[in-house]
């Protein structure tokens, strides 16, 4: 099975100035919890989560109200390609315990995302034991049991 099969399509995406508000905002209307941030070019270049709002904005007092994405992303984003194998796809998010994969194409410009819910929802055709076994590594704290 191929990415391309399980991901979402219709993803949102933000540029580098967008502010937090305005970012958590989009979050809730769209009911997700992660957003690509990306260029002109629509080439990604950060993600932001819901956590990391959270943590680097309202944790830090800084306002939400003039801090923009690329102040608080995540940079060096761990991103698949639609005609990536499921396993190297899984395998990708389990080894960077990362809910959430990006999905661009060549130019690497996001077409979609692959998250933990694709996952699930495909579990008969990626196999229900392969589909665990990817959970439980990308949600597995044994390095962090004190971060709990």
């Amino acid at each position: 099975m191929k990415v391309k099969d399980c991901m979402c399509q219709n993803v949102c995406c933000v540029k580098p100035e967008t502010k937090i508000y305005e970012v958590a905002k989009l979050m809730n209307e769209k009911h997700i919890g992660c957003i690509p941030v990306c260029d002109e070019n629509n080439c990604i270049c950060g993600i932001l989560t819901d956590r990391d709002i959270l943590l680097r904005t309202v944790a830090c007092n800084k306002d939400i109200n003039t801090a923009t994405a690329n102040e608080i992303m995540s940079t060096n984003v761990c991103t698949c390609k639609e005609n990536d194998d499921m396993i190297n796809a899984e395998n990708k998010m389990a080894n960077n315990q990362i809910r959430r994969l990006p999905v661009c194409d060549e130019n690497n410009c996001v077409i979609g995302i692959l998250t933990l819910g694709d996952l699930a929802q495909n579990d008969i055709q990626l196999g229900k034991q392969e589909v665990c076994t990817t959970i439980e590594n990308i949600c597995n704290c044994n390095s962090n049991k004190n971060n709990a």
